[in-house]
């Protein structure tokens, strides 16, 4: 990542920003008037949250080229981690009972029995799902690097 360009941390910071706040609006993490929570937040979705769209963020950035560089290739591995990782965040964070897949694959009994005590570890896979996935983008961008071709 020091090698980075501006064009890559803008849409680092970009990215992160826009999941930071799309992710707490829809979980009502954020208070607001569209979404509210049946169930008050558990205590560690308040750091787990913004560090899944920091390092979704990051891993964003890593799909832009770099000025005056071709766009890299797209590793369909790394893309499924990602998304998957993205996605575990996502239900780590939300309601268990406002979840209307949850609520349709286990009643809401269920979502509290069952789903919420699982929601800790969700959000420990998401977030390793992550990690994994922007360090593997990190160093292929590192070990296979595409020289440019000088245009005389």
């Amino acid at each position: 990542m020091r090698t980075w360009t501006r064009r890559q941390w803008i849409t680092a910071v970009a990215a992160s920003a826009a999941l930071t706040v799309a992710i707490g609006l829809v979980t009502a993490l954020i208070p607001n008037p569209l979404f509210t929570r049946m169930i008050e937040a558990p205590w560690w979705s308040y750091p787990v949250w913004p560090a899944g769209a920091v390092l979704s963020g990051l891993l964003i950035a890593t799909y832009v080229a770099p000025e005056g560089r071709p766009q890299p290739e797209r590793d369909a591995t790394h893309g499924r981690r990602s998304v998957a990782g993205a996605v575990l965040s996502f239900f780590a964070v939300g309601c268990p009972t406002c979840n209307k897949i949850v609520v349709l694959a286990l009643g809401t009994n269920g979502a509290i029995t069952w789903f919420a005590p699982l929601q800790p570890v969700l959000a420990a896979g998401s977030l390793a799902l992550l990690a994994w996935a922007l360090r593997a983008r990190l160093r292929a961008a590192r070990e296979c690097r595409i020289p440019v071709a000088d245009r005389a």
